[in-house]
């Protein structure tokens, strides 16, 4: 019988197993584990950055071409469902090609279709070349996912977790300024290509610095670090379709794919409105706009690193994979939501930016609770498909926020009931991890 069937799992949320001391690192491992992550986290600023200009430039390019706010939520809604329907085809990918093919081939036509967007000045062109950036970006974190279970034990995946999800926050906090410098001295569309060309560059040092796992001759105290605490049937196996296809049977996939919604329904609302917001609400200047919309995403950063840091630390202690991985994601959401809803009450710019920076950081330790639940919830040949089909989800509906948001501030001119939607869709994710996840006690 199969030991991933949900109904043979039986969860010990509170046992404390005893701690063996993992097998010591070789240099060669570490440094592998360094470059990896550089590399990631320079890929994911590239890529927050690209995905970023459309909001930076949302008044400038509307005013322009004579968009209406709903049909800019519908331009940058159009990233968001192409990325969310390519992720479920990307993991099975990277499960069968590897990080190092699949994520370089992803950075190329993400950045070819970013060029291209600042050319362009039809609604319809400018919809399909935003479906193309988000077709190449789909492999970006579920690559992060599987780079973390292939070159890091079970116990040390928190961090790097975080590590790798840094630039979901840390990648939006620079954009506003750099993007804003980049829109005044350059125009909108020049940006686009520049930021185009920045991609192409990365996506050749991503392939020619990178390694799979399986490309690597590891000696046996390599693997032996690497694999302790694992089932000894995860290792070398190859993803099939049966595999993938299994995973949809499982409690658990639905668990993520709902909950994940709560995450990334609120991060698009912030990623793509607060500019304008407030542009529009606090009459701030493009400049000032671009400054001010950092802090929120600058305290998101500092809660992707606590959220990874805790979760290992919970791991560390004994607590079962479970309790370390859904704890930072529940009380995380839960938290993000009661300060976005206070962020609709408030009218002060200080007090709303504080709110701002509070929820982001709050959904940030749960994105590292996430990211790092789905590195040890299935064995290593399917982490990427899992964290894709997770991705998909959060993706699908977190497209809804940038065009409900349009709509509802082309109607009413407030922003206060789409804070209150993300914060209700926040405490729904959360409930969807806490009651419908579950987790065995050691990796499946």
């Amino acid at each position: 019988m199969k030991a991933t069937q949900d109904t043979l799992v039986t969860p010990v949320p509170n046992a404390r197993p005893a701690a063996t001391p993992l097998p010591p690192k070789s240099a060669r491992l570490k440094r592998v584990q360094v470059v990896a992550l550089a590399l990631l986290v320079l890929a994911g600023f590239v890529n927050y950055l690209d995905r970023s200009t459309l909001a930076i430039a949302n008044q400038t390019i509307s005013g322009e071409l004579g968009f209406t706010p709903t049909e800019m939520g519908l331009l940058l809604s159009a990233f968001a469902w192409a990325y969310a329907f390519a992720q479920l085809p990307i993991g099975g990918l990277l499960d069968r090609f590897g990080a190092r093919l699949t994520l370089g081939l992803g950075i190329c036509l993400w950045s070819i279709a970013q060029g291209v967007l600042g050319l362009l000045s039809s609604l319809h062109l400018m919809i399909l070349a935003r479906i193309g950036l988000g077709i190449g970006e789909a492999p970006q974190f579920p690559a992060g996912a599987k780079v973390v279970s292939e070159w890091f034990n079970v116990r040390e995946r928190g961090l790097p977790s975080g590590i790798f999800n840094l630039s979901s926050s840390l990648g939006p906090a620079i954009s506003q300024p750099i993007l804003t410098a980049l829109l005044l001295w350059l125009g909108w569309r020049q940006m686009f290509i520049a930021m185009g060309v920045l991609g192409v560059l990365v996506a050749a040092l991503w392939y020619l610095s990178y390694r799979d796992r399986v490309q690597v001759a590891l000696d046996a105290a390599e693997r032996a670090h690497l694999d302790a605490g694992l089932p000894p049937q995860d290792a070398g196996l190859r993803l099939t379709f049966a595999d993938w296809l299994g995973l949809f049977r499982r409690r658990l996939t639905w668990g993520v794919v709902i909950g994940y919604v709560g995450i990334i329904y609120m991060l698009s609302l912030f990623l793509t409105w607060l500019p304008a917001y407030l542009e529009r609400v606090h009459h701030l200047s493009l400049s000032q706009a671009g400054w001010v919309a950092s802090l929120p995403f600058l305290a998101g950063a500092c809660g992707v690193i606590s959220g990874g840091l805790l979760v290992d630390r919970l791991t560390r202690s004994g607590r079962s994979l479970a309790f370390s991985r859904k704890l930072p994601i529940c009380g995380g959401l839960a938290a993000a939501g009661l300060f976005a809803l206070c962020s609709a009450g408030v009218t002060g710019i200080g007090s709303v930016i504080l709110c701002f920076s509070l929820a982001l950081f709050s959904l940030n330790v749960a994105v590292a609770g996430t990211w790092s639940l789905v590195s040890v919830a299935v064995p290593s040949h399917q982490v990427a498909s899992l964290a894709s089909i997770q991705n998909f989800g959060g993706y699908f509906g977190g497209a809804f926020a940038p065009v409900i948001t349009g709509m509802i501030v082309q109607q009413t001119g407030s922003f206060g009931l789409a804070l209150g939607i993300a914060a209700a869709v926040a405490v729904a994710g959360a409930l969807s991890y806490g009651l419908l996840v579950r987790l065995p006690d050691t990796p499946s």
